[in-house]
């Protein structure tokens, strides 16, 4: 049923999409355990919304971290213990990735409603979907059931998760290894519709692209203009940001396409889409037709919600989602 969350408006999805192969999660398994628990992550994203603007991509991007890293298991919120270096710390992670906050406050709201009850990482995934709705995308059904990790690794957040100068085939190779394709390349890029970049992950793009001493001759030369004011080449501070969709940078809508259609991607691995003929053809449709990206990054987000999951007895249910229990 279409509804509206916090009289922020949305475009209301149905979803047809073909029965998933996974029987582990459940799209009613808390209704009766914590019925409350949609409302209680909608509040706390909202709330966080509310006071910065920017977490919104930052929880999507926590997500996304977590899964494609030895699978949802809430193994990124981990805190470094004698046992383990975890995720945190890990150079794709380090001072850039957000949110850890925002899922403990929601984790003890939710703790005091139904103790023992949900995991972090249904938290998480929940938090993912609150963050594109309350920033103007579409509401998706959200199976739950997912139990927590006990351990977290650097190393494999080091080696798994996506660079923004990595090869587009490199990029594929490494969703291909978690049980996604090429479409699922293209349609979770298209969260960079909302949300900001480190000047480090794209300053090559603007001085010294590939050793040559020059800018990328694909970027545009209006954004390449505001972007080396940003992030001057004299400046090697990496605190700096600069918006992944200039157009809309607060809104999840289709515009990072279309952006890229007009070679206007921020990120090498972004524009490097427009590039392929395996990709290239599906950029241009998202550019043009706004519900259908809608319609597939619902679909791929549950798709990356399935990922390396943790069900039954295995994993656990934390306390507190920075440390096992």
């Amino acid at each position: 049923m279409c509804r509206s969350y916090f009289t922020i408006p949305f475009f209301c999805v149905i979803l047809f999409m073909a029965p998933l192969v996974y029987s582990q999660l459940d799209y009613n398994f808390y209704d009766r355990s914590c019925p409350q628990l949609s409302m209680i992550v909608r509040f706390g994203v909202w709330a966080a919304l509310r006071n910065d603007t920017r977490i919104a991509a930052s929880l999507l991007r926590l997500h996304f971290h977590d899964c494609i890293v030895n699978g949802c298991d809430g193994s990124v919120l981990l805190d470094d213990t004698k046992d383990f270096k975890g995720e945190k710390n890990a150079f794709p992670n380090r001072n850039s990735l957000r949110g850890f906050e925002v899922i403990d406050n929601i984790k003890a709201d939710v703790e005091r409603a139904c103790p023992s009850t949900v995991s972090c990482v249904d938290i998480l995934t929940l938090a993912a979907r609150e963050a594109t709705i309350l920033s103007g995308g579409s509401f998706w059904p959200v199976p739950l059931g997912r139990r927590d990790g006990t351990t977290a690794s650097e190393n494999a957040a080091n080696k798994q998760i996506p660079s923004p100068i990595e090869p587009l085939e490199s990029i594929i190779a490494k969703f291909t290894s978690k049980g996604l394709d090429v479409k699922d390349v293209v349609v979770l890029s298209g969260a960079h519709t909302i949300g900001y970049a480190q000047c480090f992950t794209f300053r090559r793009r603007l001085f010294n692209f590939k050793e040559s001493g020059k800018p990328d001759p694909t970027l545009n030369s209006l954004l390449l203009s505001n972007l080396q004011s940003t992030c001057p080449n004299t400046d090697q501070t990496n605190s700096k940001l600069a918006p992944l969709d200039s157009v809309s940078t607060y809104r999840f809508d289709n515009v990072y396409y279309k952006n890229l259609m007009n070679n206007m991607g921020l990120l090498e691995s972004d524009q490097a889409l427009t590039g392929d003929p395996k990709t290239v053809a599906m950029v241009n449709s998202y550019s043009k037709y706004p519900n259908l990206f809608s319609n597939d990054f619902a679909a791929s987000m549950v798709k990356l919600g399935y990922v390396g999951i943790l069900t039954g007895k295995d994993g656990q249910i934390r306390e507190k989602c920075g440390s096992v229990n």
